[in-house]
């Protein structure tokens, strides 16, 4: 049977603040709500003068203000007044088991963990164990470095997929001796609620190291290559945690263990009836709306049929594995609500946005079209009740085909799904040192 270091997967040592107030000291991750300032200002009258994750991170919303080194000075600085001036408890080492009851009545669970970062790669088409799921932007690493470079602690809130249909890593290993959680209580701003408890017994691990050999098993490819853990959200972080272990490397190349080859994370088990898949949308200003329709149709081998209401768009979306919903005004301004039926068997959105890029690629440089991307279906078709946009439903993601899909196809295009709403997103809780 292999080792946990045979997967990527280590005992992270975690750092939790004494006499937790989780409603003060958790917060949300950095990249929710970045258009609305006044969300991360109630999040600051709300933290006060209390230690709060709050101040060990720059939240997105801030990432273009003039003053933003300033504001990373400062976080080094609280890292380093929090560690020496006895705000966390003794290191723990241990995976901790979490369940997160949220604001929706939908419970995940989770097991945080740490994991080797040269066990990740983000790049299309790779075996490595740990993949993304989405494209990556290179051009948003370098800032997300900026932060993480030399910073004395690192806070989670990446999320890995692990495709488990019988729930043995995450739920299997739930502790079932009564023990206390080592923390408990309500989330801010909507954020629900959440428990954990430490797996640092023998018996525990066990259990982590077991069913992680099985699921192994169960994902390897015919070439030995293995598909454990899929990047659910936080992929930009984990790809920057990769660079700056990169250039530390070859920096210190004699400094083959160093803290800052790992990251903290959350695993969570893509079948978690408490995990929501949304599907994002699309709208698309200033094309040819049914000249796009007909050349989608004609790429995905699809058939086209007008239904009578948006009602009925919705429910031949939403009770479907791959067709799609349109609706726009036609050219005397009459509302018009299409069905694209297809027999797409993989993930709907990975075939789909390619050709749509294409199809805007090949407009002439003059064209104003414009692509936009919608968590909510009524807001897509508000917005192609409008003059010079076209709504596009896309399907439910189907959870059976998701690590398969990546697998074959590589990562899915940006912008493809969403981990259930805004305020589920995971909030910072965990610490653990990084650079001494």
């Amino acid at each position: 049977m292999k080792k946990l270091e045979d997967f990527g997967v280590r005992i992270p040592e975690i750092l939790l603040p004494k006499n937790i107030d989780l409603s003060t000291w958790s917060v949300i991750a950095c990249d929710q709500y970045t258009q609305d300032q006044n969300y991360w200002k109630n999040v600051e009258e709300t933290a006060g003068n209390k230690p709060s994750t709050l101040n060990l991170i720059l939240p997105e919303v801030y990432l273009g203000s003039p003053d933003k080194s300033q504001r990373i000075q400062k976080i080094r600085s609280t890292m380093k007044e929090y560690l020496d001036k006895g705000v966390f408890d003794n290191p723990k080492k241990c995976f901790i088991y979490l369940e997160r009851k949220t604001a929706f009545g939908r419970t995940r669970k989770g097991l945080v963990a740490q994991i080797d970062l040269e066990t990740y790669e983000w790049k299309p088409f790779s075996h490595a164990n740990i993949r993304a799921t989405e494209a990556t932007i290179i051009e948003r690493i370098p800032p997300r470095m900026e932060i993480r470079k030399g910073a004395p602690l690192e806070l989670p809130h990446i999320m890995l997929l692990v495709n488990d249909k019988d729930d043995i890593l995450v739920g299997g290993s739930k502790p079932a001796d009564g023990r206390k959680p080592v923390y408990s209580g309500k989330l801010m701003a909507n954020g629900g609620e959440i428990s954990g408890w430490a797996l640092e017994s023998e018996e525990d691990i066990a259990k982590v190291e077991k069913a992680l050999n099985k699921i192994a098993e169960n994902n390897s490819s015919p070439d030995g290559s293995t598909f454990l853990f899929a990047v659910g959200d936080g992929n930009h972080s984990l790809a920057t945690a990769k660079a700056v272990w990169d250039e530390y490397k070859k920096e210190h190349p004699e400094d083959k263990d160093s803290p800052v080859r790992y990251a903290l994370i959350e695993i969570v088990n893509i079948f978690d009836t408490g995990l929501t898949f949304e599907p994002i949308h699309r709208v698309i200003f200033n094309i040819d709306n049914e000249k796009l329709i007909k050349t989608l149709a004609e790429k995905l081998d699809g058939n086209i049929s007008e239904v009578k209401s948006k009602e009925e768009l919705i429910d031949g979306v939403k009770n479907s594995w791959a067709n799609f919903g349109f609706s726009f005004l036609d050219a005397e301004k009459n509302q018009k609500y299409l069905l694209l039926e297809t027999k797409i068997k993989e993930l709907a959105v990975a075939r789909l946005q390619p050709e749509i890029d294409a199809f805007l690629k090949s407009l002439s440089e003059n064209s104003k079209a414009e692509i936009d991307y919608i968590h909510g279906t009524e807001e897509v078709l508000k917005l192609g009740s409008k003059e010079n946009s076209l709504g596009i439903l896309l399907p439910p993601i189907a959870k059976d085909s998701f690590f398969e899909t990546i697998n074959s196809r590589g990562p899915l295009p940006r912008k493809s799904f969403s981990m259930g709403e805004a305020d589920e997103k995971r909030f910072y809780l965990e610490c653990r040192r990084l650079f001494s």
